[in-house]
C-alpha cells in the first residue's frame, strides 16, 4: 500500500489526468441514469408472473392499466357530467400510445354517485410508461366542478420515481451544509474540510455514470436513485475523512511525499479492508432473486468499488498536489499541551469496563425488545406521500369501486387448466370440484367463477341451465359471453376472496398451503397476495445464505487483518447486537408512530438492506480504531495503554465520520417517500449506535477486560513490542 502512495505522489498529474477524464465521461451518463429507472424492483420469475402472463396471452388483459376517476361537485346535473366524460373519451381516441379505452358507459358498475372511472390501456410494462403518461395529460381537461385524475401502477410508478429525485435533491441540501460544518469541526480548516466533499461528489458521479450501462442489461429500480448517493456520500466522505487526518497528522513530523506513503500504508490499508467488508455485505443480497435486491447489491457494490479506488488513487494525488496547503485557511485552530477530552473518556472507560459493559449491554437489550413486533410489508401506493395525486386518487378509486371484500390485497385470481376444453362437462365437473375445496376454508369469503356469473352453484347446473338456454337465444348469447370471458380453451378464471386485511401474514399462508394442493387440474395463483406471497418467501429462504457469506467472510478478513481470533468474534456479535436494537428503535419510531412519525408498518427491504449495509460500514470504524490499538500495541506490547491511545487518537475522527454519516442518511428522514425515509433513519441510527456504545464504550471495555487474550492468534504468545535499533 505505501508504494501505491508513493505511485500516486511521483505520477499525481498522470493520475489526476485519468481520474479527470473518466469523471467527465460518467458524469454524462450518470445525469441519464434516472431516464431509465422504472418500477418498484419487486420483480420475481415466480408463479405469480407465470399467473399473469397468462392473463395476458390467453384471457386478452392488458399489460398495463390507467385509471381514470372522474369526481363531480353535487351541484353538478348528470347531464353535464356524462357530456364531461363522453367528451374526455372523444378527445381520447386520438391518444395513439394506448391500446384500448374503456368508458364508464361501456360496463356496468363504473358509476357511482359523484364518481366514475374508465380505463386506458397499454401493451407495455407500467414502469416504461412515463413518456406516455406525460402524453396523456394534456388529452385529461378538469372544468367548474368537474375533474379527471389518473392513478393506477404506471403513474403510481412515475410518481415514485419523480418523487425519490425531489426526495434525493431534498436530502444533499439538508445533508451536504451540515456535513461541511462537521469537516470544519474535524479538521478546523475549509481546505481540508471541502476535499472529502469534492471526493464524494466524484464517486457518485462516475458510480451512477457506470449503472447507467446496466440498464441495457438488466432492470433498474427508481430506489437505486436514493440508495447509490445514500451509500457512496456517506463512504466516500468517510474514507477521504481518514486518509486526511492521518495525512495532517503525519505532516507535522514528515515530507508531503513521506506523509502521503505513510497514510496510504495505514489509513489506506485500513480503508481496503473496510470496503471489502462492505462490498461482501452488499453481495450477500445477490442471493435474492429479487430485482431491488440485485439492484442494490449491483449499485453498492460499484459506489464501494469506486468509493475505496477514489480514496486509494485520486485522493492522494490531490493531496499530493496541494501539498501543505492542506492547512490553509484555518478557523479552528488546534489547543496544544491540553490533555484530549477523549483520552479522559477512554481513561474512565478503562477503569471501570465491568460498569461500562453492563450499562451499554442493557441501553442495547432495552432498545430491542419492540423487534419482536415487527411487521414487514411491500412498499406500495402508501410509499408515496400523501399529497401526491395518483395516491388520493387511488385511495378513492379503491373505496368507492372496490367494495370491503373484494379488494385488490383479498383477492387471489386462480387460473385452471385442464387437459382438453374446459367448456367439457368433465372439466366443468373438475372446476366446481376446485371451488367447493375453495369455498370449504375458514379463510375464504367468496368464489367468483363462471357459475356464480350465471347464477347457478354447481357444473350439474350450468350443464342444466346452458341446456335449457338452447330454446331462448338471448339466454344463450349471456351464457357465451361469460364463456368468452371465463374460459379459453384449456383455461378457467376464478377469483377467490379472503377474509384478511392488507399484508396479512394469513392471506399469504393461505396462497402459499392451496397453491400446493391438487385439484386434478393445473392451477396457476395469481394477484397481488401470490405477489407479496412469493417475495417474501425468497426473501427469508434466501437471506440466511447472504448472512452466512457476510458473516464468515468478516470474520476471515478482520482474522487476517489483525491475526487474531477474538476481535473478529466481538466484532461480529456487536454488530448484531446494535443492528437488532438499531430495528427495535425503528419500530418504536415507524410501526408504532412514537416521535411524530405516523403508524407505518416497516418496509420489508428495511431489515435486509441495513443489516447488509450497516454490517460491513460498521466495520469501518472497527477497522479504524483496532488498527490503531495495534499499531500502539506493537510499540508497547502493553494491551491497556494501547487501547487508551488508540481510542484517544481515533475517537474524534471515528466521531465526526459517524456524525457525517449520520447527517447524509439522516437527512433521508424528511423525504417523502416511506420505504427510503425508513431506510435513512434505520442507516443513521444503526451508525450512531455503533460509533457511540460500540465502538467508544463496549470495544475499549472487552479490550480492558480480556486483556492479552485479544491477540491471541492459533497459541502465538503476547506480541513483544517494536524495539528501536541502539
Amino acid at each position: 500500500m505505501g508504494r501505491l502512495g508513493r505511485f500516486a505522489g511521483k505520477y499525481k498529474y498522470s493520475m489526476l489526468a485519468v481520474w479527470v477524464a473518466a469523471i467527465v465521461f460518467f458524469a454524462i451518463f450518470a445525469f441519464k441514469l434516472p431516464s431509465v429507472l422504472s418500477g418498484n424492483g419487486f420483480e420475481y420469475d415466480g408463479e405469480y408472473k407465470q399467473t399473469r402472463n397468462i392473463l395476458e396471452k390467453d384471457f386478452g388483459q392488458p399489460e398495463s392499466t390507467i385509471i381514470l376517476l372522474f369526481e363531480k361537485s353535487q351541484d353538478v346535473p348528470d347531464e353535464k357530467w356524462h357530456a364531461f366524460i363522453e367528451d374526455t373519451f372523444t378527445r381520447l381516441e386520438n391518444y395513439k400510445p394506448a391500446s384500448g379505452l374503456i368508458s364508464p358507459f361501456k360496463m356496468d358498475g363504473m358509476m357511482k354517485g359523484n364518481y366514475a372511472y374508465g380505463i386506458v390501456t397499454f401493451d407495455k410494462d407500467a414502469g416504461s410508461l412515463a413518456d406516455e403518461i406525460r402524453e396523456l395529460e394534456p388529452f385529461l381537461k378538469d372544468k367548474n366542478g368537474l375533474s379527471v385524475k389518473m392513478t393506477g401502477e404506471p403513474v403510481i410508478v412515475r410518481d415514485l420515481n419523480e418523487a425519490s429525485q425531489k426526495d434525493l435533491a431534498r436530502a444533499e441540501m439538508i445533508g451536504l451544509p451540515i456535513a461541511l460544518v462537521v469537516l470544519i469541526l474535524a479538521f478546523g480548516g475549509l481546505i481540508a474540510a471541502s476535499v472529502p466533499l469534492i471526493i464524494g461528489i466524484v464517486s457518485i458521479l462516475m458510480t451512477m455514470g457506470i449503472v447507467y450501462f446496466f440498464s441495457h442489461i438488466t432492470d433498474l429500480s427508481i430506489f437505486i436513485l436514493n440508495i447509490v448517493p445514500m451509500i457512496g456520500l456517506a463512504l466516500s466522505i468517510d474514507f477521504a475523512l481518514l486518509i486526511i487526518n492521518r495525512y495532517k497528522e503525519e505532516l507535522r513530523t514528515k515530507s508531503v511525499s513521506e506523509s502521503i506513503e505513510v497514510t496510504i500504508a495505514t489509513a489506506g490499508r485500513s480503508i481496503v479492508f473496510s470496503a471489502l467488508c462492505v462490498f461482501i455485505g452488499l453481495s450477500g443480497l445477490l442471493f435474492i432473486q429479487i430485482d431491488i435486491f440485485q439492484n442494490v447489491a449491483l449499485g453498492g457494490m460499484i459506489v464501494v468499488f469506486v468509493s475505496a479506488l477514489c480514496a486509494i488513487t485520486f485522493l492522494p494525488a490531490f493531496l499530493s498536489l496541494l501539498g501543505r496547503k492542506i492547512n490553509k485557511f484555518t478557523i479552528i485552530k488546534p489547543k496544544k499541551n491540553r490533555k484530549s477530552g477523549w483520552h479522559s473518556f477512554a481513561d474512565s472507560v478503562m477503569k471501570y469496563p465491568v460498569v461500562m459493559m453492563i450499562a451499554a449491554l442493557v441501553i442495547l437489550l432495552t432498545a430491542l425488545i419492540p423487534v419482536k413486533d415487527m411487521h414487514l410489508t411491500i412498499p406500495g401506493t402508501n410509499s408515496l406521500p400523501k399529497n401526491y395525486e395518483s395516491r388520493a386518487a387511488y385511495e378513492t378509486f379503491q373505496k368507492e369501486f372496490q367494495p370491503e371484500g373484494k379488494r385488490d390485497y383479498q383477492t387471489i385470481t386462480v387460473i385452471l387448466e385442464s387437459e382438453g376444453n374446459m367448456a367439457e362437462e368433465m372439466n366443468l365437473y373438475a372446476v366446481s370440484k376446485a371451488i367447493d375445496k375453495f369455498g370449504g376454508s375458514k379463510l375464504v369469503d367468496s368464489v367468483e367463477s363462471i357459475f356464480t356469473a350465471a347464477g347457478v352453484s354447481t357444473a350439474k347446473e350450468y350443464a342444466q341451465a346452458k341446456m335449457l338456454s338452447a330454446a331462448d337465444p338471448a339466454r344463450l348469447a349471456k351464457l357465451e359471453q361469460l364463456e368468452g370471458h371465463f374460459i379459453k380453451g384449456d383455461k378457467m378464471l376464478v377469483k377467490v376472496y379472503l377474509k384478511t386485511g392488507q399484508h396479512s401474514d394469513k392471506a399469504r399462508k393461505w396462497v402459499r398451503d392451496w397453491a400446493e394442493k391438487e385439484y386434478g387440474l393445473k392451477a396457476y395463483f395469481g394477484g397481488s397476495i401470490k405477489f407479496e406471497q412469493e417475495n417474501f418467501d425468497e426473501i427469508f429462504q434466501k437471506a440466511p445464505y447472504g448472512l452466512i457469506l457476510i458473516v464468515i467472510s468478516t470474520f476471515f478478513i478482520l482474522m487476517f487483518a489483525f491475526r487474531s481470533i477474538l476481535i473478529p468474534l466481538k466484532a461480529i456479535l456487536m454488530n448484531m447486537l446494535s443492528l437488532g436494537a438499531t430495528f427495535g428503535i425503528v419500530v418504536y419510531i415507524f410501526q408504532e408512530g412514537h416521535l411524530g412519525a405516523d403508524p407505518a408498518d416497516i418496509a420489508l427491504i428495511l431489515p435486509v438492506f441495513v443489516f447488509s449495509l450497516v454490517f460491513g460500514l460498521s466495520m469501518d470504524y472497527e477497522v479504524f480504531l483496532i488498527s490503531r490499538i495495534q499499531e500502539y500495541y506493537l510499540e508497547t506490547g502493553d494491551n491497556s495503554k494501547a487501547t487508551i491511545l488508540g481510542l484517544t487518537t481515533t475517537s474524534k475522527i471515528i466521531t465526526s465520520a459517524a456524525a457525517i454519516m449520520i447527517v447524509v442518511t439522516g437527512a433521508f428522514a424528511f423525504t417523502g417517500v416511506m420505504p427510503v425515509k425508513q431506510l435513512g433513519v434505520g442507516i443513521a441510527i444503526a451508525i450512531f449506535i455503533d460509533a457511540t456504545l460500540i465502538r467508544m464504550v463496549l470495544v475499549p471495555s472487552l479490550m480492558k477486560l480480556l486483556g492479552d487474550w485479544n491477540w491471541w492468534f492459533f497459541g502465538r504468545g503476547k506480541k513483544a513490542p517494536i524495539r528501536e535499533k541502539a
